[in-house]
């Protein structure tokens, strides 16, 4: 008879203790969801971080194109102005040589 009363009571001892290593793992559990929503979350603070630092390399080098875009409209409209001066310049010449070579077949 004893046996079987040692027998339930090592039952009851097992059981007794399955419960408190579950409660145990259960805490850690519930400690555990925090930091991973914590370390998530930290996570997506440096992604944004580094994407708003992708965003404002972008702006620097949009505004160094639009500057390079000006300075060079800049200097095709000094190439034009140079150009139709050089045109005009040597539209006269044109003229005066073709007018002397008149006067000169109007003299022979």
């Amino acid at each position: 008879m004893s046996r079987p009363i040692v027998l339930v009571f090592l039952l009851v001892v097992l059981i007794i203790t399955s419960q408190f290593e579950w409660k145990q793992q259960l805490v850690n559990e519930m400690e555990a969801v925090p930091n991973v929503s914590q370390k998530h979350n930290h996570l997506l603070n440096r992604e944004e971080i580094v994407k708003e630092k992708i965003i404002l390399s972008q702006e620097k080098n949009i505004q160094r194109l639009n500057e390079l875009v000006q300075s060079l409209q800049q200097q095709l409209v000094q190439c034009r102005g140079s150009n139709s001066i050089v045109n005009f310049t040597e539209n006269r010449l044109t003229t005066n040589v073709h007018e002397i070579q008149r006067q000169k077949i109007v003299e022979d």
